[in-house]
């Protein structure tokens, strides 16, 4: 048991560790027209830039958020529900005997 914990352990750090040393390629793929034009614009264009990039993470966080917080509410119910069935089930097979 205390074996197959360290193992996962291991396989997890090493997942991580290959995942931080893939993600640092992924940086170099800017396109270079658009770098030189957002360097070239002024100072509206940043920001519209900026909230322009506002705009397309912020919804889809929160919707992701959300979704994970229904799913764990309904989980939770789901839950409850079978243990009270469970429990129920061995009273009245105590009871049969």
């Amino acid at each position: 048991m205390r074996a197959s914990k360290s193992l996962r352990w291991m396989v997890l750090a090493l997942g991580g560790l290959i995942v931080l040393l893939t993600a640092a390629p992924a940086f170099s793929q800017s396109c270079a027209l658009c770098y030189t034009q957002a360097a070239s614009s002024g100072s509206k264009m940043i920001a519209a830039l900026k909230s322009g990039i506002l705009i397309l993470i912020v919804p889809p966080t929160v919707m992701s958020v959300a979704l994970i917080f229904v799913v764990h509410r309904k989980n939770r119910e789901v839950r409850r529900t079978d243990d009270s069935d469970e429990s129920s089930d061995s009273d009245e097979s105590s009871q049969d005997w």
